[in-house]
């Protein structure tokens, strides 16, 4: 992972790009780095990602700059917009809806006419429909589901 500095701006760059750039340049399989400084050539790290907020935040990889004379490419974390949070949290609860969905389905078959429902099936069937009002939708944990009875 490399960047090319051109006017103190830093931006990625491959060892197979360096080559094409210089078509009359005979470079060894390992181009050492003193090579590579002489045609404005540095290797990069990335800096460790940042604590976000996924429902609220957005991450990207942002600019490059200097760290004690490496190069590293940091971090951008932005607020997203509201309309992006109430899209963020329509799809969550869309995925609980759809597991809900499963989860009754895989338990239909004791509501048919020659199936006598146990009333603890009965409950935990209600409180999957009822899931959407848990205090924690719709970010559930898989805690807050109620429990299959056997």
């Amino acid at each position: 992972m490399y960047v090319k500095v051109t006017d103190g701006n830093a931006e990625i760059y491959t060892i197979g790009k360096l080559r094409k750039d210089n078509p009359n340049t005979s470079f060894p399989r390992k181009v050492p780095d003193a090579i590579l400084a002489s045609y404005g050539v540095y290797p990069y790290t990335d800096a460790d990602q940042p604590d976000y907020t996924v429902r609220t935040q957005t991450i990207q990889q942002g600019d490059f700059s200097q760290v004690d004379g490496a190069w590293v490419r940091g971090w951008t974390v932005t607020d997203k917009t509201a309309d992006e949070i109430t899209a963020y949290d329509d799809a969550i609860a869309a995925g609980v809806r759809n597991k809900r969905n499963g989860l009754l389905a895989e338990t239909d078959w004791t509501g048919m006419s020659d199936v006598t429902m146990s009333a603890e099936m009965t409950t935990y069937r209600q409180a999957l429909r009822d899931i959407t009002t848990h205090a924690n939708f719709p970010n559930l944990t898989d805690e807050d589901y109620p429990v299959k009875p056997e």
